[in-house]
């Protein structure tokens, strides 16, 4: 298969619209062609091409910042000399003077398919102040590795923020280029905006479900998107940001296992399958220990679990992150109710509401999970009536059967 990116490099046609205009990439570690080379370096390669600068969103255009909250700065490209443009240093919408530089923007960012992910939100902005600066953008399309499966509540009504862009559901189902498409639609923007198509995705087929398995190679979008099975498990486990228990940050499998040195895993997972069974499907849990090396509980033996989604027992069909951890979460508060769970600290720069409900765009699930009266089914009720509205929404802007 083709993402946007190569079959930009490869069909003159489509090229043929950029020459005489100043062109702009937007892109991190994870913009490659096929052949796993940098989009900054293919782009410049090419005669019919005028590349004039460069922006690089949360993590960097080199992907060096390790942890969230972490700023990268403007710098000067010394190999293509050109300006590179923090997106996520001193600003996080581009300036008059980086809009300023440029006549066409080139998006070429991989998601990993959840809301919270702030490409997306990076996304919203640049639409925005391209269509208030009269810029045209295109939109390399790539595969959202996690394929078309919705799960989630909708972000509630004042609830945006940095990982909010809008009211979606957190595994929203869309690439980059039919999010594009949807914000146009959603916030009536006056917008130049293209999307550069790929040719032959097929989000329903194994063993990739998504990701081209066996034709492209993963590379890391931010520094803790290490595998696809981490991208398959974020929609739930970026939750555990917003605890006190750890991700995994600090060790090879970040995103994928949680756990604390106090957490009795063996109880909390006969808890769980005794109180939602059918939300553990599609995938298997391990009992596991782990040490993080920096991060929450760094230097402690912790004791957790780990989700696998990388052998036969995934099933897209069946495995459902979200509610996963939710019911974690859930049963952790069942058996110790005094469990110092939420973590109260300044999240994507957001004063004054704790992250747990910023991750989730309410203080719905966290309500939930406190309720000791509150069961599965309650919130299985409102979170099938908001999938079951995102299906529907977001019909118009998909491109790929």
């Amino acid at each position: 298969m083709k993402f946007g990116i190569d079959r930009l490099l490869e069909e003159r046609s489509l090229r043929k619209r950029l020459e005489g205009r100043r062109v702009a990439l937007l892109a991190h570690p994870a913009s490659v062609t096929r052949d796993l080379v940098h989009s900054l370096d293919a782009l410049s390669a090419l005669k019919d091409i005028k590349l004039v600068a460069a922006f690089g969103p949360q993590h960097g255009l080199r992907g060096d910042k390790q942890d969230n909250m972490i700023e990268s700065e403007d710098f000067h490209d010394p190999v293509h000399r050109i300006p590179v443009f923090s997106l996520y240093g001193e600003v996080r919408r581009p300036t008059a003077k980086m809009m300023d530089s440029f006549d066409i923007l080139l998006l070429d960012l991989q998601d990993i398919g959840c809301r919270v992910y702030t490409f997306i939100t990076t996304l919203r902005y640049v639409l925005e102040a391209a269509a208030e600066h009269g810029k045209t953008v295109w939109v390399l399309d790539r595969p959202n590795p996690v394929g078309r499966a919705v799960e989630g509540m909708l972000l509630k009504p004042d609830w945006e923020s940095f990982v909010g862009a809008g009211p979606l559901p957190m595994r929203h189902g869309l690439t980059l280029g039919e999010m594009a498409k949807w914000f146009v639609r959603r916030f009536h923007l006056n917008v130049d905006c293209e999307v550069v198509r790929m040719d032959g995705w097929k989000p329903g087929n194994a063993p990739g479900y998504g990701w081209p398995l066996g034709e492209r190679a993963w590379v890391n979008p931010s520094p803790n998107a290490s595998n696809l099975w981490m991208a398959r498990c974020y929609s739930g486990t970026v939750m555990l940001e917003g605890t006190t228990l750890s991700e995994g940050r600090g060790t090879t499998h970040p995103l994928e296992l949680f756990g604390a040195p106090d957490l009795e895993a063996d109880a909390l997972l006969a808890e769980m399958e005794l109180l939602a069974p059918q939300w553990i499907n599609g995938c298997r849990l391990r009992h596991c220990w782990f040490e993080p090396t920096f991060h929450k509980h760094a230097g402690k033996l912790c004791a957790g679990v780990q989700i696998h989604v990388d052998d036969g027992s995934y099933d897209q069909n069946c495995f459902r992150p979200w509610r996963l951890i939710a019911l974690a979460f859930k049963c952790l508060r069942l058996l110790r109710p005094d469990y110092d769970l939420w973590r109260d600290f300044p999240y994507e720069y957001e004063y004054g509401r704790l992250a747990i409900d910023l991750i989730n765009g309410g203080d719905f699930l966290r309500r939930w999970v406190d309720d000791p009266a509150a069961t599965p089914a309650d919130l299985e009720s409102l979170a099938s009536a908001d999938e079951a509205y995102w299906l529907k929404e977001r019909e118009s802007v998909l491109l790929y059967p």
